[in-house]
């Protein structure tokens, strides 16, 4: 198949739909298929243009074999509100040349990756013109995001984007989500049954596995042996309620044997680090290198996962397939019923959002309790095994793929 992906955000950016993306079109190469990216340059998590980005702001290269085209974008200091809606729209005037230039590529499938639904249009054009089908795969519901987080605001204002917003969902061949909440979402805004698909995150098992000895970050940071490791790794950024993580270090501040780790990148960095100051048992570190992912999520104990009330089952957290297939349990702040606590109840703990107090009583009866521990672990391994395994996951993208095509496409040489 040739396949066309329309996504902002794409490799080397090490987390979120960047990852995700790059692992999907290097995989689909992988298995025979040509695949064209059109994408922004690399700017996430730390909403700043990577070095060598700067020029020339229009590029086309090679990255594992699959074709990128990349199309320059602003990228604002302080994301939010209407800074950020024209950020995603200038990515969206300056990558539709591009994208219209792959109409004479004549390809099989386009699929826009959402965010930035703003590429939407330009997506379903391509498609339509070279006579492809198009899917759109929703990462987050940017729209009811943005109004629940008060970044877009107006009753008026939310009627009209919305209805313009299940106009655009109804025009794909398929709309695609990444929990069963979000694929329920896409019903309620009326996309066609037959139109929807389940394409969830994955994790690839096979480099993530369940550590039977100490993480090697362990002797590298100075961590006793006797220490439990709380970790929260991922981007830190504004729909997650992170503040609570200080807050409840402070609470534990009498537990010497209790280290809070928080790894990574974002906007909230310096104000998670001004909360933070002065407490012994937190310990910043950046982004880690992608090879040592295993080791780097095998650091942990217990696993965070705040989750801000505004978001909920509006994103599923990506990180939580990592989480899982590191064979540790998780803890995750937010409401009963979610999808997020379906899932983690089942290998870990849940509580309610930015409560403090009570997420504290939850990392203690994990702390203080080792088989615990390791049995709700064993059961996040099995779960990421079952559900979400990279071969699994996109292989059921890539026969969905093949069926939307109106005659077989030629058969792909596996390497």
């Amino acid at each position: 198949m040739k396949i066309v992906l329309y996504s902002a955000n794409f490799a080397p950016e090490p987390t979120g739909i960047g990852k995700y993306s790059g692992e999907m079109a290097r995989w689909l190469v992988s298995q025979g298929h040509q695949v064209r990216v059109i994408c922004a340059p690399p700017y996430y998590p730390n909403w700043k243009l990577a070095e060598g980005y700067e020029s020339p702001t229009w590029r086309r290269e090679s990255w594992q074999g699959v074709d990128v085209w990349r199309a320059p974008l602003w990228v604002p200091a302080n994301p939010g509100g209407l800074k950020r809606v024209l950020h995603l729209l200038s990515f969206a005037i300056t990558s539709l040349p591009v994208a219209l230039w792959q109409v004479l590529w004549r390809p099989d499938v386009v699929v826009c990756v959402a965010p930035a639904l703003v590429n939407a249009p330009a997506a379903h054009a391509v498609a339509r013109l070279s006579g492809a089908r198009a899917w759109l795969h929703i990462q987050d519901f940017e729209v009811d995001v943005a109004f629940n987080m008060g970044l877009l605001k107006g009753a008026r204002q939310r009627r009209v984007v919305t209805w313009l917003e299940q106009r655009l969902l109804r025009r794909f061949d398929v709309v695609s989500s990444i929990s069963e909440r979000m694929v329920e979402g896409l019903r309620l805004k009326g996309v066609h049954e037959d139109r929807i698909r389940h394409f969830p995150n994955w994790v690839d098992i096979g480099h993530i596995q369940t550590l039977s000895r100490p993480s090697t970050y362990r002797a590298e940071l100075g961590i006793a042996p006797d220490t439990q490791v709380v970790l929260f790794s991922g981007t830190l950024g504004g729909k997650q309620g992170l503040s609570v993580i200080p807050q409840v270090a402070r609470l534990l501040a009498h537990r010497s044997d209790i280290l809070f780790v928080i790894g990574g990148d974002g906007v909230m960095k310096p104000q998670l680090q001004a909360e933070a100051e002065g407490l012994a048992n937190v310990r910043f570190l950046p982004l880690q290198p992608a090879e040592r992912l295993g080791e780097w999520l095998g650091l942990a104990d217990i696993h965070l996962l705040p989750q801000s009330p505004e978001a909920e089952d509006l994103v599923l957290p990506s990180k939580l397939a990592g989480m899982l297939a590191s064979g540790r349990p998780v803890i995750a702040t937010c409401r009963e019923g979610t999808e997020l606590a379906k899932v983690v109840s089942q290998c870990g703990a849940v509580v309610p959002p930015e409560d403090a107090p009570r997420l504290a009583e939850a990392v203690l009866a994990l702390v203080d309790d080792a088989e615990r521990r390791s049995r709700l672990g064993a059961l996040g391994r099995r779960h990421a095994e079952d559900h979400l395994a990279l071969e699994g996951v996109l292989g059921q993208f890539e026969q969905d793929c093949q069926e939307l095509l109106p005659t077989p496409a030629v058969t792909r040489v596996r390497q």
